[in-house]
This record gives structure tokens, sequence and C-alpha cells, in this order.
């Protein structure tokens, strides 16, 4: 079982190899592929969370696309001024595929 734990915006994903995941919109290169930040990976019963030894290990993903996370609506409303607002979001995201962990 190997499996790796990276930094991708903002917050850490247990990722391995094959496995499909949702994050924050990041750019891709050329050839649509990403390179992840490993905090944390696990070789079976080897655990490895040395900066030194981890600046080693490469997580690459491929993108699948880029898309846009459901609306969220904000509203702000005051008691006998008048005063409403309302205002919507939704969240950049792009859906990746871990292609290999090495």
């Amino acid at each position: 079982m190997v499996f790796a734990v990276v930094r991708a915006g903002g917050r850490q994903e247990k990722v391995e190899v094959g496995s499909i995941v949702v994050l924050d919109r990041i750019k891709a290169d050329k050839d649509g592929n990403v390179e992840l930040a490993p905090v944390l990976f696990v070789d079976g019963d080897k655990i490895t969370h040395d900066s030194k030894a981890l600046a080693k290990i490469k997580v690459v993903a491929t993108v699948l696309g880029d898309e846009r996370g459901p609306k969220i609506v904000i509203q702000k409303f005051k008691n006998k001024t008048g005063y409403k607002k309302r205002q919507g979001h939704r969240q950049e995201l792009t859906r990746i595929k871990i292609t290999s962990i090495a």
C-alpha cells in the first residue's frame, strides 16, 4: 500500500496512484501535468516525513478538467434599518488524476 499526503490549495489530501481529487484551481504545464508537494509518504510499513527525503519524491498528476463548485448564497440582513445584501460565490476547481508517486 503506497500513498502520499500532498499539500494542495491550502489543504492536505491523501492520494494514491489512480485516485481522482478535486482541488482549488491550479495551472498545468503544456502537457497537462501538475507536480504536487508531498508532506508525508507511506510505502508499506515505511513512513517518510523528513523534508530532505521528501524533496526526492515526486507526485505527478494529470489535469482532467476545470470546473466550478456549487453556488453559495451569502445574505446579510439588519432588522429595522432596511439593510439587505445578497451575494453569490462559486469556487474555481480543478479535477486531477494521480499518475505516479516516485
